[in-house]
């Protein structure tokens, strides 16, 4: 396989994903009945939206400028939690908070392990970039989660 149509299959894989994950977010946070929560699944969507175009651009030969050397602190509260399901198991504030943490910690595997499947300098930075936002999205999702859920217990 030619190493081109690797990367735009690689580089495919990932739009769909964030697409996917735009949809997730944009439906999540049309469930949700917490405001400050809704905002800021809100603002993952427009997020996961932007990781869609930077993909697509440098698809199409546009690099973009990225920063992939961040380290993004973990706090692993996500590690410990049962997994949830958002078609049975109600969508309340922990609940909503479980789900996107997974999701994000999920996503920024998938980013970590694509950036190591590409030799293309570009696309493996910008892979690696994409994963420290997930990174940083699962950081804020925690933080969240131990101010508001774990405080109360």
């Amino acid at each position: 396989m030619e190493i081109l149509e690797t990367v735009n299959k690689l580089l495919d894989f990932a739009i769909e994903g964030e697409q996917r994950a735009y949809e997730f977010y944009t439906e999540l946070a049309e469930k949700c009945k917490f405001p400050v929560l809704k905002k800021t699944l809100e603002e993952f969507a427009l997020e996961e939206k932007g990781h869609k175009t930077n993909l697509m651009n440098i698809k199409e030969g546009k690099i973009a400028a990225v920063n992939f050397d961040e380290k993004v602190m973990d706090l692993g509260i996500s590690d410990y939690l049962v997994d949830v399901d958002p078609e049975s198991d109600p969508l309340d504030y922990q609940n909503i908070l479980i789900i996107a943490m997974k999701k994000e910690k999920s996503s920024y595997r998938l980013y970590t392990k694509l950036a190591e499947m590409t030799d293309n300098v570009d696309v493996k930075n910008l892979l690696r970039s994409i994963a420290i936002d997930e990174a940083k999205h699962k950081l804020r999702l925690e933080i969240e989660y131990d101010e508001v859920i774990l405080s109360q217990n």
